[in-house]
Protein backbone atom coordinates (compact mmCIF):
# COMPACT_ATOMS: atom_id res chain seq x y z
CA UNK A 1 0.00 0.00 0.00
CA UNK A 2 0.78 3.32 -0.81
CA UNK A 3 1.11 6.21 1.80
CA UNK A 4 0.70 9.96 1.69
CA UNK A 5 1.62 12.52 4.48
CA UNK A 6 2.71 16.15 4.56
CA UNK A 7 6.26 16.94 6.48
CA UNK A 8 6.35 20.74 7.07
CA UNK A 9 3.58 21.66 4.04
CA UNK A 10 5.15 19.60 1.92
CA UNK A 11 3.44 15.94 0.66
CA UNK A 12 5.47 12.54 0.31
CA UNK A 13 4.31 9.28 -1.03
CA UNK A 14 5.84 5.82 0.19
CA UNK A 15 10.05 6.26 -1.23
CA UNK A 16 10.25 10.00 -1.06
CA UNK A 17 12.91 11.11 0.61
CA UNK A 18 13.48 13.68 2.92
CA UNK A 19 16.41 16.03 2.24
CA UNK A 20 18.12 17.93 5.85
CA UNK A 21 20.98 20.33 6.75
CA UNK A 22 23.17 18.90 9.62
CA UNK A 23 22.42 21.29 12.52
CA UNK A 24 20.52 23.34 13.86
CA UNK A 25 20.63 26.87 15.23
CA UNK A 26 20.72 28.07 19.10
CA UNK A 27 21.39 24.19 20.21
CA UNK A 28 24.99 22.74 21.28
CA UNK A 29 24.17 19.64 19.62
CA UNK A 30 23.45 21.62 16.75
CA UNK A 31 26.29 23.57 16.20
CA UNK A 32 28.01 20.04 16.37
CA UNK A 33 26.07 18.24 13.77
CA UNK A 34 26.53 21.55 11.76
CA UNK A 35 30.27 21.48 11.70
CA UNK A 36 30.08 17.79 10.64
CA UNK A 37 28.01 18.70 7.94
CA UNK A 38 30.42 21.07 6.82
CA UNK A 39 32.15 17.62 5.59
CA UNK A 40 29.89 16.85 3.17
CA UNK A 41 29.69 18.91 -0.38
CA UNK A 42 26.31 20.68 -1.10
CA UNK A 43 23.53 22.22 1.06
CA UNK A 44 21.73 18.74 1.56
CA UNK A 45 23.75 16.27 4.55
CA UNK A 46 21.71 14.07 5.60
CA UNK A 47 18.60 11.90 3.44
CA UNK A 48 16.05 9.80 4.72
CA UNK A 49 13.18 8.16 3.47
CA UNK A 50 9.31 8.35 3.75
CA UNK A 51 7.28 4.76 3.96
CA UNK A 52 4.54 5.54 6.19
CA UNK A 53 1.64 4.92 7.36
CA UNK A 54 1.21 8.43 9.26
CA UNK A 55 5.02 9.94 9.78
CA UNK A 56 6.76 6.70 9.64
CA UNK A 57 10.17 7.10 8.04
CA UNK A 58 13.61 4.77 7.83
CA UNK A 59 17.17 6.23 7.48
CA UNK A 60 20.81 5.13 8.09
CA UNK A 61 22.48 6.90 10.69
CA UNK A 62 25.06 6.24 13.52
CA UNK A 63 22.48 3.69 15.03
CA UNK A 64 21.93 2.32 11.90
CA UNK A 65 19.34 1.48 9.49
CA UNK A 66 16.22 2.69 11.65
CA UNK A 67 12.49 3.99 11.68
CA UNK A 68 11.23 7.07 13.38
CA UNK A 69 7.94 8.70 13.33
CA UNK A 70 7.65 12.72 12.39
CA UNK A 71 4.53 13.58 14.68
CA UNK A 72 1.88 15.65 13.27
CA UNK A 73 3.78 16.76 10.06
CA UNK A 74 6.37 18.39 12.28
CA UNK A 75 9.78 17.90 11.71
CA UNK A 76 10.99 18.42 14.98
CA UNK A 77 15.13 16.74 15.29
CA UNK A 78 15.15 17.75 18.98
CA UNK A 79 12.14 15.63 19.73
CA UNK A 80 13.96 12.82 17.60
CA UNK A 81 17.38 12.88 18.82
CA UNK A 82 17.14 9.85 20.88
CA UNK A 83 15.84 7.76 18.13
CA UNK A 84 18.24 8.96 15.73
CA UNK A 85 21.61 8.53 17.43
CA UNK A 86 21.35 12.15 18.56
CA UNK A 87 21.54 13.59 14.69
CA UNK A 88 20.28 17.35 14.91
CA UNK A 89 19.36 18.63 11.31
CA UNK A 90 17.26 21.23 9.53
CA UNK A 91 14.30 20.24 7.28
CA UNK A 92 15.51 21.28 3.95
CA UNK A 93 12.88 19.69 1.60
CA UNK A 94 11.54 16.47 -0.11
CA UNK A 95 13.02 14.94 -3.05
CA UNK A 96 10.49 12.91 -5.56
CA UNK A 97 13.05 10.27 -7.42
CA UNK A 98 9.99 8.85 -9.18
CA UNK A 99 8.70 12.62 -10.57
CA UNK A 100 8.83 13.65 -14.11
CA UNK A 101 10.51 9.83 -15.23
CA UNK A 102 7.01 9.33 -17.76
CA UNK A 103 5.98 5.73 -15.39
CA UNK A 104 2.48 4.75 -15.36
CA UNK A 105 0.58 5.20 -11.70
CA UNK A 106 0.65 1.37 -11.72
CA UNK A 107 3.92 0.72 -12.37
CA UNK A 108 5.05 4.29 -10.19
CA UNK A 109 2.96 2.13 -7.08
CA UNK A 110 4.81 -1.20 -8.27
CA UNK A 111 7.98 0.60 -7.39
CA UNK A 112 7.29 2.46 -4.38
CA UNK A 113 5.92 -0.97 -3.01
CA UNK A 114 9.09 -2.38 -4.17
CA UNK A 115 11.50 0.58 -2.76
CA UNK A 116 9.25 0.34 1.03
CA UNK A 117 9.93 -3.59 1.29
CA UNK A 118 13.42 -3.03 0.51
CA UNK A 119 13.88 -0.40 3.11
CA UNK A 120 12.39 -2.39 5.60
CA UNK A 121 14.48 -5.70 5.08
CA UNK A 122 17.81 -2.95 5.97
CA UNK A 123 16.15 -2.46 9.39
CA UNK A 124 18.87 -3.44 12.04
CA UNK A 125 21.85 -3.03 9.71
CA UNK A 126 25.08 -1.22 10.92
CA UNK A 127 26.02 1.86 9.78
CA UNK A 128 29.02 1.98 6.46
CA UNK A 129 31.73 3.67 7.50
CA UNK A 130 33.48 2.56 4.54
CA UNK A 131 32.18 5.75 2.10
CA UNK A 132 33.53 4.53 -1.21
CA UNK A 133 31.63 1.29 -0.89
CA UNK A 134 28.08 1.84 -1.95
CA UNK A 135 27.62 -1.71 -4.00
CA UNK A 136 27.12 -3.72 -0.55
CA UNK A 137 23.73 -4.69 0.99
CA UNK A 138 25.83 -5.29 4.79
CA UNK A 139 25.87 -2.00 5.95
CA UNK A 140 24.66 1.61 5.07
CA UNK A 141 25.00 5.28 5.33
CA UNK A 142 21.90 7.80 4.43
CA UNK A 143 22.26 8.26 0.86
CA UNK A 144 23.47 4.68 0.21
CA UNK A 145 20.76 3.36 1.47
CA UNK A 146 18.37 5.91 -1.03
CA UNK A 147 21.00 4.73 -3.82
CA UNK A 148 20.69 0.88 -2.99
CA UNK A 149 16.67 0.96 -2.86
CA UNK A 150 16.33 2.88 -5.87
CA UNK A 151 19.16 1.16 -8.25
CA UNK A 152 17.16 -2.24 -8.05
CA UNK A 153 14.22 -0.79 -9.85
CA UNK A 154 16.68 0.66 -12.56
CA UNK A 155 17.13 4.20 -11.16
CA UNK A 156 20.54 5.05 -10.79
CA UNK A 157 21.22 8.23 -8.44
CA UNK A 158 24.96 8.36 -8.59
CA UNK A 159 25.74 11.14 -10.74
CA UNK A 160 29.60 10.99 -10.30
CA UNK A 161 29.87 13.95 -7.82
CA UNK A 162 33.62 14.23 -6.69
CA UNK A 163 35.44 15.68 -4.00
CA UNK A 164 38.20 17.60 -5.94
CA UNK A 165 41.30 17.17 -4.17
CA UNK A 166 39.95 13.38 -3.06
CA UNK A 167 40.38 10.49 -5.96
CA UNK A 168 37.73 7.94 -5.96
CA UNK A 169 35.62 9.67 -3.87
CA UNK A 170 32.86 10.03 -6.96
CA UNK A 171 31.90 5.79 -6.37
CA UNK A 172 30.65 7.93 -2.54
CA UNK A 173 26.52 8.44 -2.64
CA UNK A 174 25.95 12.13 -1.66
CA UNK A 175 22.89 13.22 -0.20
CA UNK A 176 23.57 16.37 -2.59
CA UNK A 177 23.20 14.00 -5.58
CA UNK A 178 20.35 12.55 -4.94
CA UNK A 179 18.54 16.37 -4.43
CA UNK A 180 19.97 17.54 -7.68
CA UNK A 181 18.98 14.02 -9.27
CA UNK A 182 15.71 14.30 -8.38
CA UNK A 183 12.82 16.37 -8.87
CA UNK A 184 12.37 18.54 -5.34
CA UNK A 185 10.21 20.83 -3.55
CA UNK A 186 12.63 23.01 -0.78
CA UNK A 187 11.41 23.88 2.35
CA UNK A 188 10.20 27.42 2.94
CA UNK A 189 12.70 30.02 3.77
CA UNK A 190 11.36 30.09 7.71
CA UNK A 191 11.43 26.59 7.67
CA UNK A 192 14.82 26.34 6.93
CA UNK A 193 15.79 28.92 9.50
CA UNK A 194 13.69 27.80 12.06
CA UNK A 195 14.29 24.26 11.61
CA UNK A 196 11.08 22.96 11.05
Amino acid sequence: MIHRYEINGLTVQTGDIICTMNGKPDILPGEFWRLVGKLVPGDVDHVAMYLGPNGRCIEAGALGVVTFEVKDGVWDSEYLMKRRGHLVDTFYGIAYPLAGRGLSSELEDQLRADIYAFALLQVGKSYNLNFLNSDTDDAFYCSQLIYRAYLRCGIDLNTGMAMEALPGTNQIIYPQEIWDECIHRLAQPLSIHNGG
